[in-house]
């Protein structure tokens, strides 16, 4: 697929791959160049105050509880009395 490099360094990315990935004007793309090849690769910019929850050892632990309730092992407390017993907190 051949594009035009334009004035000001613009290049319009072609209908059919923009609705493929998805993209919206206003979208963030990351741009590198690896062995004289351009890459634009489609970001989301977290806000800094929420990136520990994109890091690998929370995602681990998000991922931990999912296999978790896959496999049943998940309670649902009524109360807060229930949920503390549950959890050992009744003898704090």
């Amino acid at each position: 697929m051949l594009v035009d490099l334009k004035q000001k360094s613009q290049v319009t990315i072609p209908g059919g791959l923009v609705k493929k990935l998805n993209l919206k004007v206003g979208d963030k793309l990351q741009i590198e160049e690896q062995d004289g090849k351009l890459i634009l690769t489609p970001v989301v910019v977290v806000p800094k105050d929420q990136a520990w929850f994109y890091s690998p050892e929370w995602q681990e632990g998000e991922r931990e509880v999912d296999r978790q309730k896959q496999a049943g092992r998940v309670h649902k407390a009524s109360t807060k009395e229930e949920l503390f017993n549950k959890l050992g907190l009744d003898k704090v």
